[in-house]
């Protein structure tokens, strides 16, 4: 079976399981008739996994740095819409800190491994 690069990163495991619940979430948005959320939180959710994987597939560090940005972007939009569907009262405060404390981990792991790559690029 093939393994790529991606599989081995701690941030992609721990994206793709936040997508995954999120998933679920939005799978409860339809049943509410909240397409419109539904749809975009899976595309920003999505994206988080996404950038990661398609970055770790660059043949620069900087082209990777770029992907994970994106992915790290991403994870803000996604914060920002459990705001707005609490807001709503479309989800519970405690669903919507529960997935924005994986979503702050997340984007802290992301940040981190953008500056040991940078680091690694510049010889530190």
């Amino acid at each position: 079976m093939s393994k790529f690069r991606f599989q081995d990163l701690e941030i992609w495991k721990r994206s793709v399981n936040l997508t995954d619940s999120l998933f679920d979430l939005a799978d409860k948005l339809e049943e509410e008739k909240q397409f419109r959320f539904a749809e975009q939180l899976r595309g920003a959710s999505l994206s988080i996994s996404n950038n990661i994987a398609e970055g770790s597939g660059s043949l620069s560090i900087r082209d990777f740095g770029r992907f994970l940005n994106i992915a790290h972007r991403s994870a803000f939009e996604v914060a920002n819409m459990l705001f707005i569907l609490n807001k709503r009262k479309l989800i519970t405060n405690k669903q919507m800190q529960h997935e924005l404390e994986e979503i702050d981990e997340i984007s802290r792991m992301i940040q981190g491994f953008i500056r040991s790559l940078y680091k690694k690029e510049n010889g530190q």
